[in-house]
């Protein structure tokens, strides 16, 4: 079974403002994050993965197990890679890409309704792909590097609708770059 102790945040909670605030943080991680854990425990006692890692489910599951498991690997890799610090793009990134951060918010843009954007390593190419609702890229055998999450509950209560910006706020100041390039190199 699993606890919201297990994915602990690796910021403090206000230390995100004045990009997301801490108020919002509150409401993603407590409130979204932890309904999907209390789901999960609920949807897999009992079951084959009632003692399975989290990425063991996210990968053999389907159904509402995989939409609760996929959902908190994807919020825990999300929470995992923002920092407040406003470096810029390796270098690795940035040339791997005609213009990364340009053609990552428009993938941002393009999901229509829920989902997420990703940026992957698909046998040693980079790539930004875009997933819908709890669809992971762990699932298809991709290795994620960095995740924005662009459900509505991410970003409504500091930008609204304006995922753009968002988007813009992720990009320019909260990436902890560290975490994806150390993500490039498992």
């Amino acid at each position: 079974m699993f606890t919201l102790d297990q994915f602990p945040l690796h910021f403090v909670r206000d230390s995100l403002e004045p990009y997301i605030s801490a108020t919002a943080i509150d409401y993603h991680y407590d409130k979204h994050l932890g309904g999907y854990i209390s789901n999960l425990n609920t949807l897999i006692k009992g079951t084959e993965f009632e003692n399975a890692s989290l990425e063991y489910i996210v990968k053999n599951s389907d159904g509402k197990i995989f939409n609760n498991a996929a959902q908190i690997f994807n919020h825990v890799f999300f929470f995992n890679g923002l920092k407040n610090s406003g470096d810029g793009i390796p270098t690795e990134i940035e040339s791997a890409f005609k213009d990364f951060k340009s053609e990552f918010k428009t993938a941002a843009l393009s999901v229509f309704g829920s989902g997420w954007v990703w940026l992957i390593d698909d046998d040693g190419t980079l790539k930004i792909i875009t997933t819908a609702n709890a669809d992971s890229p762990i699932k298809h055998g991709q290795k994620p590097l960095m995740t924005l999450d662009v459900w509505e509950h991410a970003y409504y209560l500091d930008y609204q609708n304006r995922r753009g910006d968002f988007c813009d706020a992720f990009l320019d100041h909260l990436v902890n770059w560290e975490f994806v390039t150390g993500n490039s190199k498992k």
